[in-house]
């Protein structure tokens, strides 16, 4: 008994032997069912005739051996491997077809928005407007009045000269336009 053996498996039975047993479903092992013992002539019992089908527990289909189907060999030339390369090639392709789309997607809605400002700023831009004439004088005016509530006729002076102001402004308008 000192002698001893060793024994190499190679990757590609491990891989058969691997796939063989994904593809089979285990069943459990049943017990055969057990035949009735024929019965002595010496009883009495009609026997069916041969061309009658048998019924009852006697007519169990025989156990039949599984069939074993070759697996085509996975080497690296193999067809699988060409189409599944190709698979992933194809996936490579849309994936960088999709980040185009969303860069192209970033772009135009960037231009998007840029020309929607545009045309709100060109839409509600208000016209020139000329500054009101005379705001220093009105200005003076409310401020004496709120300063002098009780005594408003104190404030006859800087309403005079805001008068003065908004006489001339007037002419100014009409001469301008004429």
């Amino acid at each position: 008994m000192g002698d001893s053996y060793t024994i190499q498996i190679s990757s590609n039975l491990v891989n058969k032997l691997a796939r063989d047993g994904e593809g089979r479903k285990r069943r459990t092992k049943k017990s055969k069912p057990k035949i009735p013992e024929i019965p002595n002539k010496s009883e009495k019992e009609p026997t069916p005739s041969p061309a009658a089908p048998k019924t009852g527990p006697s007519s169990v289909w025989p156990v039949q051996t599984p069939v074993f189907m070759p697996v085509p060999d996975q080497t690296p030339g193999s067809a699988a491997l060409t189409e599944l390369e190709t698979i992933r090639s194809r996936i490579q392709e849309s994936e960088n077809v999709v980040k185009k789309l969303e860069q192209k997607e970033l772009n135009m809605t960037k231009e998007l928005n840029q020309r929607a400002k545009e045309l709100r700023d060109k839409e509600f831009k208000l016209p020139y407007q000329k500054s009101m004439p005379c705001g220093a004088e009105r200005e003076a005016c409310l401020q004496c009045y709120q300063e002098n509530l009780k005594q408003p006729l104190q404030c006859a002076e800087v309403v005079r000269t805001f008068n003065d102001c908004a006489r001339r402004a007037r002419q100014q308008q009409v001469n301008g336009k004429v």
